[in-house]
């Protein structure tokens, strides 16, 4: 019961404050108790009929989501799910987040909490619909007991049960305390898509309200009482670490509270961020930036073709006999193709609140996409075991990957807050901070080479891939097969064309630089080998989209989302005056998708992207409208990097500090996007990625088309455009 006693204290500062943070509360109206119990609030009963489902006597129904929410909808899909098989009516649902610390203390029963690589949905399908059967058989059972009938002779419609003889019924409300009496079934059938009503319907996202009317609260906008705040400055050079600090004319500024010196850090912490901020700024730092300091993007592409030129590489894929299928073409096509770093730029900071209790109890609040990591990360730095640690999972500013496997701005927060006990703490990262200090889309270089053959055809090919390990970095204890980082090369291992000799081989390079998962990790490689591909059409006189129809056989979904964009963009008919149209396709995250973007291009080599058709099975579609949303999601985030955006490294550290030099696409920017849904069924894809896959490629391919100049390397603000 000690942790509902915590819940209950932070209810009630949530009301001094005037509720808005009961909002993203765990357990806003009832909690659980470590054995799974349900308690009351307030005195309204709650019953738990499962740990998935709270029904209220007024007919609410509470879904718990063990997801992040990070705009990408997946709170209101994964409760559109559940309601299908609850079969309640879903003007009743709502929902929250649920709590890691019960997670732990109920051995995991909501299963993964990580929300990452377009898994959401498609990873937890499965149990959360059967969470959503089971409770509505206990209810059905309970108004069976009730009557003294049997539940074959029940029926469901939107949380009313109705005894078909006599015509009686019961609502959910009435009966929820029954049913969580009632061991949830061992095996229950689920519905054939083809039969819902909730699920795969356009239904409006639950978050979108309370969002428009400032409800939500984000870690940047938690608010406690006697709460100090932190400001934070880290080692330029990654790596690197302090030699010395000065802090005394900081110390003497008003507000500052204290200087707190880890190995890799220095924060200020003070009565407000701007106090600690400005303090911060008079703090005399001197780092040892160690070997890495003479680094930049000319010795980091130097390691990278250094691993190129190796002889003997990791070999990823290998199909036929690729030597003596180059041997033996009719012509052989080869190009290097290269990327930059990038920043995932999230709109919100890296920001993190913890308080020490003095009760010795933990409390974290935070935007992450991963509860668990969240609080296992604090754990190891404050030294409590899990029990004794809760994390109040915030509405996230973006995600993108940088809030899932790096949990550097928790271990930080908790490092401060420990040295300031009885206090919360909220540590805020600065702009300059989150850009300089990121886990950054790795940098990479592709060569390839192909065969073909005398109608053109594809006999051939060889691919060698230089990029740092995005594994090695985050998960530097887990083994790599070969010494092979998949997302790193990912659309060469499992490229879906027919080419009869094939080889990729792999040159891991790790720098000093940190990269991690970025929004589709391995997206880059679509941008090589769909660029590539259109290259060897072009060198063959063939149509782009029907030499990628070629290499596909009937029936592969690839082919099958192809063939719907095509139709939808009306490849076969010419585009409008100063209109150019490229082509790609890509398969990703459980989904395949094509694309078709249509560019201009003026005299002074300006690009502007004006429309985009994209093609996307997912197998499954829950929400259509939030499926829509994230392919345009995708179009604008992927803009940028092709536009304009990169990371840069000179004397060891990220050149790039803020919004100025790392632009961001603008609302004239954003082309038309048409988002055409072709769900083939039986299996289950994500959307929160694949439509970044094809992006690049798409649009640079349309370049070429309107400039005839073959694009290699991004972004397309290093190329010049203009017309001859």
């Amino acid at each position: 019961m000690e942790q509902i006693s915590h819940r209950r204290e932070f209810l009630k500062v949530s009301a001094a404050l005037g509720g808005a943070l009961v909002f993203e509360f765990s357990f806003p109206i009832g909690s659980v108790a470590a054995d799974g119990a349900a308690t009351a609030a307030a005195g309204v009963p709650v019953a738990e009929v499962t740990a998935w489902i709270v029904i209220h006597p007024d007919e609410r129904v509470v879904i718990r989501i063990a997801r992040s929410e990070m705009g990408q909808g997946t709170l209101t899909a994964l409760a559109q799910l559940v309601a299908e098989e609850l079969d309640c009516d879903w003007a009743n649902v709502h929902t929250e987040f649920a709590s890691p610390n019960e997670h732990f203390r109920r051995n995991r029963v909501w299963g993964s909490m990580s929300t990452g690589g377009s898994m959401g949905v498609r990873s937890s399908q499965d149990y959360v619909r059967k969470a959503g059967a089971s409770a509505r058989a206990m209810l059905v059972a309970a108004a069976a007991a009730r009557w003294g009938v049997s539940a074959d002779g029940c029926r469901v419609d939107k949380g009313v049960v109705t005894h078909g003889p006599s015509g009686r019924t019961l609502r959910y409300g009435e009966l929820a305390a029954d049913a969580a009496a009632f061991a949830p079934p061992k095996d229950v059938p689920l519905r054939d898509p083809k039969d819902w009503k909730i699920a795969g319907k356009p239904v409006h996202r639950l978050d979108i309200p309370d969002k428009v009317l400032g409800k939500p609260v984000f870690a940047v906008d938690v608010a406690l009482p006697g709460m100090l705040h932190a400001s934070i400055s880290q080692c330029p050079v990654f790596g690197g670490k302090i030699a010395s600090v000065d802090a005394r004319d900081a110390q003497k500024m008003r507000g500052v509270k204290k200087v707190v010196r880890e190995e890799g850090f220095v924060a200020v912490v003070a009565d407000s961020w701007w106090r600690a901020n400005q303090a911060l700024k008079k703090v005399k730092i001197r780092w040892d930036v160690g070997e890495n300091g003479g680094a930049s993007n000319e010795t980091i592409a130097k390691m990278l073709r250094d691993g190129l030129a190796q002889e003997k590489l990791a070999q990823v894929r290998s199909l036929g006999d690729v030597e003596a299928g180059i041997a033996g073409a009719a012509k052989i096509v080869e190009a290097e193709y290269r990327s930059p770093y990038l920043n995932h730029a999230t709109m919100e900071p890296q920001t993190c609140t913890a308080w020490f209790k003095p009760d010795g109890f933990l409390e974290i609040w935070t935007s992450t996409q991963n509860g668990e990591a969240s609080m296992t990360a604090a754990a190891q730095v404050s030294g409590l075991p899990l029990e004794r640690i809760e994390v109040h999972k915030m509405m996230l500013g973006g995600g993108f990957g940088r809030r899932g496997g790096p949990q550097d701005f928790i271990r930080q927060g908790v490092a401060i807050a420990k040295a300031m006990p009885g206090v919360p703490v909220k540590m805020m990262w600065s702009r300059e901070e989150d850009m300089r200090h990121g886990f950054y889309r790795p940098a990479s270089i592709v060569r390839m080479k192909a065969g073909l053959d005398a109608q053109g055809r594809v006999i051939a090919m060889h691919t060698r891939i230089a990029c740092p390990s995005i594994l090695r970095v985050l998960m530097p204890d887990a083994p790599l097969r070969g010494g092979i980082d998949f997302t790193a090369v990912r659309a060469f291992n499992d490229m879906p064309y027919t080419v009869p000799n094939q080889q990729v081989d792999y040159a891991m390079r790790n720098g000093h630089v940190p990269v991690g998962f970025w929004r589709g990790p391995g997206q880059q490689n679509e941008f090589y080998r769909e660029c590539f591909i259109d290259e060897l059409a072009v060198s063959a006189g063939r149509d782009p989209v029907e030499y990628r129809l070629a290499m596909l056989a009937d029936g592969d979904k690839n082919r099958l989302v192809l063939e719907a964009v095509a139709k939808a963009a009306g490849w076969g008919t010419p585009p409008a005056a100063g209109l150019h149209r490229g082509v790609a396709a890509a398969n990703g995250f459980g989904s395949y998708a094509a694309m078709i973007a249509e560019v201009s291009v003026s005299a002074k080599g300006e690009v502007v992207v004006r429309r985009i058709v994209v093609a996307i099975d997912s197998g499954h579609v829950v929400n259509p409208d939030t499926c829509r949303a994230q392919a345009e999601s995708n179009v604008v985030y992927g803009l940028g990097p092709i536009l304009y955006q990169e990371n840069n490294v000179k004397d060891g550290r990220i050149v790039e500090s803020n919004f100025h030099d790392f632009r961001l696409p603008g609302i004239s920017e954003m082309p038309k996007v048409e988002t055409v849904l072709v769900p083939s069924g039986g299996f289950w894809g994500g959307h929160g990625e694949p439509a970044i896959l094809p992006l690049a490629p798409a649009v640079c391919n349309a370049v070429f088309r309107a400039t005839g100049k073959r694009i290699r390397s991004l972004p397309l603000a290093h190329h010049d455009l203009r017309a001859a």
